[in-house]
């Protein structure tokens, strides 16, 4: 490998990180991807009649699954990815495609086989996105020491969606299984907490795209929007985030435990390992209760670190958040939003729940590396986004 080859393939975890959410609005903050990476994509087919049917934390806990599987073969090779509720993206260098691409056709088997729930799963080079006049951008974000969130901006993600999902090129960029695949390694991924209960009032899930293709406009209609909520939020935009002292609940045996042994589908027995995390979740419960450390579990650190590494709020093009907010913060985030579409600048879509739920990734407790993702319970982003496509439509034919 030439040290250029090598530069190129560990460009994520050489980027600079911000500390600030702000600088998603200031295109100076992001940097272009080199051009052998590769953009992988997966979501639950059908989602929209899982959520419908209850099974919307199964539906988060698979979209978590194709991040957890292609970050467990990785290497030491940092990536960057976004959640999305009932699916992900995720980018990697051209020399991690193939274990990549087992990981997420054997996360497509356990899916299927083990919650009834087809994932669509497949890969677009970003050399074919930026022949379409498009580009894939990043901009690494600091949730704490060693936690990162990656912010996409260039429009290629979007892209690379719809070539994944579009009848006319699917047969070009899908993934499909030849022979039998094995089981991924899913090892980090857990659903133990209770569902995050508001303090504030409701969860309010929401998504806002700027409707222009100019930078600098788009840099301002983002600033403005990003400004008008942070004063709703009364200058303090963690103050809405859902994962704080009082919305954190463990109980035992946790609700998602069987869920969670589900996945470990290539550790043997599903009962055994079921066995094993029950005895775990036991010990994690004891310290939760009485605020005390076994191992490398410390439980007041834990929290603590826990609710500065949610993904409560994240940029991919469309500002995505999950915020716990008051019945009168509602009503100003809608009428700002509404306000913004009216004037022709803005794309957006909401949901209220009264709960969100939290699926987590944990990679090393002893070095406090793990990273939670939000979403909002009944429906959250993918109710949103029915909503978001909904006015992106009349948009259009405005």
């Amino acid at each position: 490998m030439t040290n250029e080859q090598f530069i190129a393939d560990h460009f994520y975890g050489n980027l600079s990180a911000v500390t600030d959410f702000g600088a998603i609005a200031d295109l100076n903050s992001f940097q272009s991807v080199p051009g052998d990476w590769i953009v992988l994509v997966a979501d639950v087919e059908g989602s929209t009649k899982a959520i419908e049917a209850g099974n919307y934390k199964t539906v988060n806990m698979v979209g978590a699954a194709t991040i957890t599987a292609v970050l467990n073969i990785r290497g030491e090779t940092e990536l960057p990815y976004v959640f999305g509720g009932d699916g992900a993206t995720i980018l990697i260098p051209k020399n991690l495609l193939e274990p990549a691409r087992l990981a997420l056709l054997g996360v497509q088997r356990l899916s299927e086989q083990k919650f009834g729930l087809k994932l669509r799963v497949g890969a677009v080079p970003l050399g074919d996105i930026r022949q379409r006049g498009l580009d894939v951008l990043v901009c690494k974000y600091e949730l704490s020491p060693r936690n990162f969130l990656a912010m996409f901006g260039g429009g290629g993600l979007a892209l690379a969606d719809s070539l994944i999902k579009d009848a006319a090129t699917t047969d070009t960029y899908i993934f499909r299984s030849q022979g039998e695949i094995e089981f991924p390694d899913l090892e980090g991924l857990s659903c133990r907490w209770d569902p995050l209960v508001p303090q504030n009032g409701q969860m309010l899930t929401l998504m806002v795209q700027t409707r222009t293709s100019d930078p600098r406009a788009h840099q301002e209609t983002l600033v403005a929007i990003l400004g008008a909520l942070r004063r709703i939020l009364n200058d303090d935009p963690r103050s809405a985030a859902p994962a704080n002292p009082h919305s954190m609940r463990f109980r035992w045996p946790p609700r998602g435990l069987w869920l969670e042994a589900q996945t470990y589908a290539r550790h043997g027995s599903t009962f055994m390992r079921y066995l094993g995390i029950l005895i775990q979740s036991r010990i994690q419960y004891w310290c939760e209760k009485n605020d005390r450390k076994a191992g490398d579990y410390d439980a007041p650190e834990y929290r603590q670190e826990l609710r500065a590494n949610t993904d409560f709020r994240k940029f991919d093009d469309v500002l995505r958040m999950v915020l716990d907010v008051s019945d009168t913060q509602v009503a100003a985030i809608e009428d700002l939003l509404a306000d913004a579409y009216k004037d022709g600048k803005i794309i957006f879509g909401t949901h209220l729940s009264n709960r969100a739920l939290m699926t987590c990734l944990v990679f090393s407790l002893a070095n406090s590396e793990h990273v939670h993702f939000i979403d909002g319970s009944d429906g959250g982003f993918a109710f949103a986004a029915r909503a978001f496509k909904q006015r992106a439509t009349q948009a259009l034919s405005s």
